[in-house]
């Protein structure tokens, strides 16, 4: 799991739910290249952090998508729905006007165990 590049806390648990700070596609410190490999890079995260608290992304309940451009929304989708298969949770997805270091995406989460 990448390091937080501000000062937050990754995850937290309040009772039986969990909420994850939003996943940049990084890598050993760095952003991977391209918006398929941020996509499955940040889920990836997503899930190392999740199962460090004994959960899964069949757990998450709704998400959060960043991107830094619109026009990335059908690419992400590919690359977000391989990462969850069948589960389907909750969704909002919207561009903003940049996103920490450069990134292309990042996706926040709340689950429940």
């Amino acid at each position: 799991m990448s390091k937080p590049v501000g000062p937050y806390t990754p995850i937290v648990r309040a009772g039986d739910t969990l909420y994850v700070s939003g996943q940049l596609g990084l890598l050993d410190g760095a952003l991977v290249d391209g918006l398929d490999a941020q996509v499955r890079q940040a889920m990836a995260n997503l899930a190392g952090l999740l199962e460090a608290e004994g959960a899964s992304l069949n757990n998450v309940v709704k998400t959060t998508v960043l991107l830094a451009s619109i026009e990335d929304y059908a690419a992400m989708n590919t690359a977000y729905t391989e990462s969850f298969g069948d589960h389907r949770p909750a969704r909002a997805a919207f561009a903003v006007a940049a996103l920490p270091l450069g990134g292309l995406v990042e996706i926040e989460a709340i689950a429940v165990l």
